[in-house]
């Protein structure tokens, strides 16, 4: 190659890192910024014991355009994150079979249809009392009626509390909130000029015809193609395919849900439904976790860049007196519906303290009511940011309202100095009363993470003496059959993962026996015991003696050297066999001549 050939790749090739520069790594830079903002805001909320949610919000607006300018292209930023909601509700959805599913029952369907229709209907109605138009109240009205999927189904399951009442029914009902919102989308629409009346029939009967469709799909797919594929010896053998499977689909899910023009979370969550009756739904829930924090923790960030501090602090009265109508609106209504459901008023008083904040599709139904530059839409720019503004307010008081929700009949009570009756349940104690019937309730349990030669005999051992409540955690399929011969509940996952652990009862636990023969897993599993459950015992197969002083140190109770073991047994037989007898007399009955030798 010439050197003018050379100076020609050589511009060629500088043009392209230009042009990369104004795009990917532009818009990684901003990514960067967000989560650094969103590590330091969220760890100072922690520290002051505060969700680490607000502390991502607040990281999005101090770095968004609105204030210090660091980070600019929020739109891009948000519909990326966005998957992360969608990851969230997979994960979730892998936590729910379809009988679970069943369990939330009648109240949840009926509550969050009324609850819909009441808080579109009362946005509206005081909208037009205030002056505004026809369209652009009824574009109010579907904006605060849909609530925060990703910020109550986060906080629930970060409490623990998804198995509650109150967090069942309020699942149930965001579930019906991200159903709605392709009607309400196809209304805002044609109200914005781009629709009629039968257009929106037309498009709501296509949606439900392709959302049959998905879920037919999916069903088969992950019946009937999934368990075939899981089981072929490469992905067995090679960690990452599974992994990058998990991975497919997730996002796979969600991206077809919105190529079909339905809810990706709905989508997402739906399919992780489908995908719960399979052995591998723990590991693939633990395998998406990673992607699922990054991307979550993004979409809150995301979320507090449409916020202008100056904008709000010049029109702080107005802001204010939204966000109380909208979270006292809210509260009663979804309290309302969820008792006149049948829901005692002690729970519905929980969900309606749930639900009481503007979710995030607001966000994207206020873009579409607002139009363009070119094309303007319903609303005005004072309503557009009056509604985001509110909106994030109303995500910033969702975690305390949250913390509320299980003790607020008990608070009311002691602010209206009345005494429980004898036969009427304490509120705080309900939820755990509801979550054993649905949740394993076995304590001292003992794990055995590997299920090979070794770990089915220590199993048979255990069972010898009665011990039975055993968890077997292996990914091999056949080691999982075999713990099923013998009797034992078993888990398809890796070990080594946070999820995996949790999912199997890991806090439940008394003893953690592992049989795996890698020094490095078994240094992973003893930190993440140790880490999570500090007082369980823990026994380690060490393999090599070389790494037994190692695996003592990382924290392992009793460390079983199989080259020690090994010894010691050779040794025993030998000592049990009739050949030493013979081989005593026969070094007696010779001199030793080693000494002479030396």
């Amino acid at each position: 190659m010439t050197a003018f050939e050379f100076g020609i790749h050589s511009v060629h090739f500088y043009n392209l890192l230009a042009a990369t520069e104004g795009t990917m790594w532009h818009s990684l830079a901003d990514i960067l910024i967000l989560l650094a903002a969103a590590i330091v805001l969220g760890t100072l909320a922690e520290q002051f014991r505060q969700s680490a949610i607000l502390g991502y919000i607040a990281a999005g607006t101090l770095v968004g355009p609105n204030l210090l300018g660091w980070v600019s292209d929020r739109q891009s930023i948000f519909d990326l994150s966005e998957l992360g909601v969608a990851l969230l509700l997979f994960a979730i959805g892998l936590e729910f079979s379809l009988p679970r599913l069943k369990r939330l029952g009648r109240i949840p369907l009926l509550a969050g249809v009324i609850q819909i229709i009441f808080t579109l209907l009362g946005g509206l109605v005081v909208s037009l009392l205030l002056g505004f138009s026809v369209s652009e109240s009824l574009a109010i009205g579907a904006m605060i009626a849909l609530s925060s999927t990703a910020c109550v189904v986060r906080m629930l399951n970060d409490r623990a509390e998804l198995d509650a009442p109150h967090g069942r029914t309020a699942l149930g009902i965001l579930l019906v909130q991200d159903m709605a919102v392709i009607p309400l989308m196809l209304i805002i629409t044609a109200l914005v000029g781009k629709g009629s009346a039968g257009e929106i029939a037309i498009q709501l009967s296509v949606s439900l015809l392709l959302a049959i469709v998905f879920v037919a799909v999916f069903y088969g797919l992950f019946n009937f193609v999934l368990p075939r594929l899981l089981e072929l010896s490469s992905l067995r053998r090679n960690r990452d395919f599974p992994i990058l499977l998990a991975m497919v689909m997730a996002a796979g899910s969600a991206w077809a849900a919105h190529r079909l023009g339905l809810s990706p979370a709905l989508g997402a969550f739906v399919a992780g439904v489908l995908l719960a009756i399979s052995p591998f739904a723990t590991q693939i829930r633990a395998d998406v976790q990673p992607l699922k924090t990054v991307l979550v923790t993004l979409f809150f960030s995301a979320v507090g860049m449409f916020g202008d501090v100056n904008w709000v602090v010049g029109h702080l009265g107005i802001v204010l007196a939204v966000v109380a109508a909208i979270v006292a609106g809210k509260l009663l209504i979804t309290f309302g519906a969820t008792w006149f459901c049948g829901q005692p008023w002690q729970f519905a008083l929980g969900t309606g303290l749930c639900l009481a904040q503007v979710g995030e599709f607001s966000f994207v139904l206020a873009t579409v009511a607002r139009g363009t530059a070119g094309a303007p839409g319903i609303l005005s720019e004072f309503t557009f940011r009056l509604i985001i503004s509110s909106t994030i307010a109303t995500l910033l008081l969702t975690p305390y309202l949250i913390q509320l929700a299980p003790g607020a009949a008990n608070l009311l009570r002691r602010l209206g100095g009345k005494r429980p009756a004898e036969n009427e349940p304490l509120t705080t104690d309900a939820p755990a009363a509801d979550l054993n019937s649905h949740r394993e309730t076995d304590d001292d349990l003992v794990l055995i993470l590997g299920f090979g030669p070794a770990g089915q005999r220590v199993a048979g051992e255990l069972l010898q003496v009665g011990l039975k409540k055993i968890v077997v955690i292996d990914l091999n399929h056949e080691n999982l059959q075999m713990a099923e011969q013998y009797g034992l509940r078993s888990q398809l996952g890796d070990a080594t993962q946070i999820e995996v652990l949790e999912h199997a009862g890991l806090y439940r636990s008394r003893l953690v026996i592992t049989t795996l023969p890698s020094p490095t897993v078994c240094r992973q599993i003893i930190f993440l015991v140790r880490q999570l459950a500090p007082a369980t015992a823990l026994y380690v197969r060490c393999r090599y003696h070389l790494h037994h002083w190692q695996l003592l140190a990382a924290g392992a109770d009793v460390v079983v050297d199989e080259e020690e073991h090994v010894g010691e047994c050779l040794a025993k037989h030998i000592l049990e066999s009739p050949l030493l007898q013979q081989l005593r007399a026969s070094q007696k009955s010779k001199p030793d001549t080693s000494a002479e030798h030396e």
